[in-house]
Formats: C-alpha cells, sequence, structure tokens
C-alpha cells in the first residue's frame, strides 16, 4: 500500500515506513524528499526533516525558496519547542506588558510542574489582559483565547525567523487559506494585520507542542485531546483550539478573525 493511501487512512507511522522506502527506490526523486520532510514534521522528527528538506533543495533547486522558508520555521520550532519544556522563553512583539511576563512566568512554572505557581500566576495575566470583541468566521464574539491557558490571550507566530508571543490586542485581522499541504498541519500560513494598520505573512503552529507519546490523529491535526496535569490544569494535544464566549473552534477551520477597533 502507498504511503499516500496510509496517510489517507490516519496510519502515520505505517505511511512513513511506506514513504522511506519509495524514498529509497528513487533517491533523487526531489518530490519524495520533499514528502518525506513534511511526513517528519508532522511526526515531530525536526532533525531528520531539516536533513530530507536540504536533500530536496540540492535535487531540485524550484524547491530552494520553500527550503529557505521552512528551514527557518523548523528553527522557530525547535525554539518553541525549548519555550514549553521550560528551558527557553518566547521573544514578546511590541513592548511587553505585565500581564504578558505573568503568562510567560506561568508557563515556566507549568514546565517544571509547578501547577499551583502556574494557576496563580495564569489567573493574574488573565485578568490584567485586555479583552476585545470582534467576529472569527463572521459570528460574533465578546471574547477571544486559545483554549489552552497556558497561551490564552496571545497567538504563538513565526515570522522574520524567529517565533514570537504576540497579544491578541496588537492584532486587528487574521486571514488564513484551507490547508493544502501535508506541512500545513504543522504550520498554517496566516495575512496578520497589526492595530497600526501594518500587514504580515506568518506562520501560525496549527498544533499544540507535545509530539511524543500523542496519538495519530492528534499529530496529523484531526483531533484534539485534553491531558489533566492538577485541578483545573489541562495541557492541548492535538490540533489547536480557539474558545470565545459562544463556542470553541477548531483551528483549522478558522478562516478569519476581525477584532473591534
Amino acid at each position: 500500500m502507498s504511503a499516500e493511501t496510509l496517510l489517507q487512512q490516519g496510519e502515520l507511522n505505517a505511511a512513513l515506513a511506506a514513504l522511506t522506502q519509495q524514498v529509497k527506490a528513487k533517491p533523487a526523486d526531489a518530490s519524495q524528499r520533499v514528502f518525506l520532510f513534511q511526513m517528519l514534521v508532522v511526526l515531530g522528527q525536526w532533525d531528520r526533516a531539516q536533513t530530507q528538506l536540504e536533500l530536496a533543495g540540492q535535487l531540485d533547486v524550484s524547491v530552494m525558496a520553500m527550503v529557505q522558508t521552512y528551514r527557518d520555521v523548523i528553527n522557530c520550532e525547535l525554539h518553541r519547542q525549548a519555550v514549553f519544556a521550560g528551558k527557553s522563553k518566547p521573544l514578546i512583539f511590541g513592548e511587553p506588558e505585565e500581564w504578558v511576563a505573568l503568562l510567560v512566568e506561568a508557563q515556566q512554572c507549568f514546565a517544571r510542574g509547578d501547577y499551583a505557581a502556574f494557576k496563580t500566576l495564569n489567573a493574574q495575566a488573565f485578568e490584567q489582559a485586555e479583552t476585545r470583541s470582534g467576529k472569527i468566521n463572521d459570528e460574533p464574539f465578546t471574547w477571544l483565547a486559545d483554549a489552552d491557558q497556558r497561551m490564552g490571550p496571545v497567538f504563538e507566530f513565526i515570522f522574520n525567523e524567529h517565533y514570537y508571543w504576540v497579544p491578541m490586542s496588537r492584532v486587528r485581522s487574521l486571514r488564513t487559506d484551507e490547508p493544502e499541504d501535508l506541512r500545513d498541519l504543522v504550520w498554517q500560513p496566516a495575512e496578520v494585520t497589526w492595530t497600526n494598520g501594518g500587514k504580515l505573512i506568518v506562520m501560525l503552529p496549527s498544533r499544540y507542542p507535545r509530539t511524543e507519546g500523542v496519538s495519530e490523529t492528534d499529530l496529523l491535526a484531526r483531533s484534539t485531546d485534553w491531558v489533566a496535569h492538577a485541578e483545573d490544569v489541562f495541557e492541548g494535544v492535538g490540533q489547536r483550539m480557539l474558545a470565545t464566549d459562544q463556542q470553541d473552534y477548531s483551528f483549522l477551520q478558522v478562516r478569519s478573525i476581525e477584532f473591534d477597533e
């Protein structure tokens, strides 16, 4: 059975094994290397993915723009992984506000398993963060937040070769297209309009950070699960979810977010 068929069936590890054989059979086929790169980022095998990406660029110069883009994105993902492991801190877009600093410190507490401190700092950050109304997919909301309490009122953006936490208060609108490639299940391109009117293309991680010990459906961003660490402390796994006062939204189903000015 082909890697493509196995992937459609959600058999990710079997698809990887089949694709590895396909690459061995046609080692000079750059398209197969690109496919393997995408499969490996879904699995969170960042170093192997980087290797296949570079090989694809060496075999076919027409993919060099993609190679450069995703070389930087993978490096940013490694920073992101370090942030959620408590080994680093995110860059903050704009002048850091006190509540953002509290949210960053709360994440550090979460990473080391100090969930009581996490809850205290997280609650303080949420209380201070600005609440903004708007529309998501043209449906109104009074407030919007990431459903994972570690992020809440911030977006995770990758742009200009860096990984950022961006307060939602700095964004006027966000637009995405339907996912087209396997890599979009890991990082979704989006056009962001800032509150000052500037526009930028960014990458948003489509999934929550954890990739180890995660189901194939979660890795493929086909589902979202919640891991309980303590009372009222949960970690998202799989596809990102956005929450409003009205309902929750699977991130890959979101085409537009418009905040009221």
